[in-house]
């Protein structure tokens, strides 16, 4: 759900950026789910991601009309870790 999200604000930063006459290449997203990139970059539909509500399916175009590429990082070295896991260290931190 999140790597759909994020889908969706860099297609339309990459569509606004069009408009404005640049005209990007595909977009590199990074995530931490193999999961989920697997799922992106394999567009099949199986008995096991049924379950997966429709609109969610839409990364999978994007990733096959080469609006975004999704690319693997480790969760110790994902930046966007910062704002959530460290948050959580303060919390416990402010507590005692």
């Amino acid at each position: 759900m999140a790597l759909s999200d994020c889908a969706c604000q860099v297609i339309w930063i990459k569509q606004m950026f069009g408009k404005l006459g640049y005209n990007l290449k595909s977009i590199p997203i990074c995530g931490n789910n193999q999961g989920s990139i697997f799922m992106a970059n394999n567009p099949i539909t199986e008995r096991h991601t049924k379950h997966i509500p429709i609109h969610y399916h839409f990364v999978c175009d994007a990733v096959t009309d080469q609006h975004i590429e999704i690319f693997y990082i480790e969760g110790t070295d994902n930046p966007a870790d910062m704002f959530t896991k460290n948050l959580r260290y303060i919390c416990q931190i402010r507590a005692m």
